[in-house]
């Protein structure tokens, strides 16, 4: 039981470093400095905050790893419920994470473009500018990419909230509609680009849904008596004999 109270948590930790992670990243570490379109003013930002930007280089580093590390502890909490759906939103996540951090080489590569080094002089200031935006709109739908594995792990995720018995039905209504704006939002980013009207829905959304669910685990926690009724009965992908 005490095992079981802990997990709850460690998950809601984790998810919830995830979530300031990333927000430290956008909001400190990025939003400020790169002004996509404006391949001077970038550069100079970067140059400027080049140690900020390398810190929200690590912090997405380490966002991608708590979030890995939250899908671990949720599928531990959540496979009693249903094993295969749980190693499904497991797999998802590990998807979206491997995504992530390959791509993040495209925004370090802007660093090394700009850093002055000796073998870069045969080219001309502006070339490297250009190069330098290119990666960061590089990174930019690579991160999009990574959304379609973040997005659908939702709808297993909310499933087994919702069927759990142990955490609050509302939860897993949340995360559904999340998937479901989600993947809007990724379709939205790639086929039609200009109407982004779409993002305004789905990152409050997001941010509501799994930011309750961190808080939740690691605030309200599981009662591990009724998830342990779960562990007795049959799990929902067997038939009976």
């Amino acid at each position: 039981m005490n095992a079981t109270k802990n997990t709850s948590r460690i998950a809601g930790f984790f998810y919830l470093i995830f979530i300031l992670a990333s927000i430290f990243t956008d909001v400190v570490g990025r939003s400020k400095i790169i002004v996509f379109g404006d391949a001077p003013t970038t550069a100079k930002n970067i140059i400027a905050a080049e140690g900020l930007f390398r810190l929200g280089f690590m912090s997405d580093i380490l966002s991608a790893v708590f979030f890995l590390l939250a899908a671990w502890a949720l599928y531990v909490l959540l496979k009693p419920v249903d094993k295969n759906f749980a190693l499904l939103f497991l797999l998802l996540n590990l998807g979206g994470v491997a995504v992530q951090c390959i791509n993040l080489l495209n925004l370090f590569a802007a660093t090394l473009l700009l850093n002055g080094a000796d073998y870069l002089k045969v080219f001309q200031v502006d070339q490297l500018q250009a190069l330098a935006m290119f990666f960061l709109n590089l990174h930019k739908n690579g991160f999009m990419i990574a959304q379609i594995f973040y997005g659908t792990w939702l709808f297993p995720l909310g499933y087994l909230v919702f069927k759990s018995g142990f955490l609050p039905k509302i939860l897993g209504i949340l995360l559904l509609a999340d998937c479901f704006f989600w993947l809007l939002y990724f379709f939205q980013f790639f086929l039609f680009p200009n109407f982004t009207a779409i993002t305004y829905l789905s990152f409050p959304i997001g941010l509501i849904a799994e930011l309750s669910l961190g808080l939740w685990l690691l605030i309200k926690g599981i009662d591990p008596v009724t998830q342990s009724s779960h562990r007795m009965s049959p799990p929902q992908n067997e038939t009976k004999g």
